[in-house]
């Protein structure tokens, strides 16, 4: 997870007025996702990539676009060259 992903997962969970604590408390309370906050925390470093259910969970919870918080598509080398040219 890239620096401006991490930045975007922070931003949703403080636009919520939500703690690492309590991200954790609805993950298992909603979705039945059981991970620590320590676990979390790491989540929003980009020290971990959580599985996909994981993902699909944060995401659902913070009413975002997995692929806007989680992944970052690369173009492939001839793609650039043609968009810049």
């Amino acid at each position: 997870m890239k620096s401006n992903r991490r930045d975007i997962l922070i931003s949703l969970r403080k636009d919520k007025g939500l703690l690492q604590k309590d991200v954790v408390d609805l993950l298992q309370r909603f979705h039945n996702v059981e991970i620590s906050e320590s676990y979390y925390g790491m989540i929003e470093q980009g020290v971990r990539t959580p599985k996909l259910s994981i993902a699909l969970a944060i995401s659902e919870l913070f009413e975002a676009n997995p692929y806007d918080i989680f992944f970052e598509v690369k173009p492939n080398k001839k793609l650039r060259e043609r968009n810049l040219a």
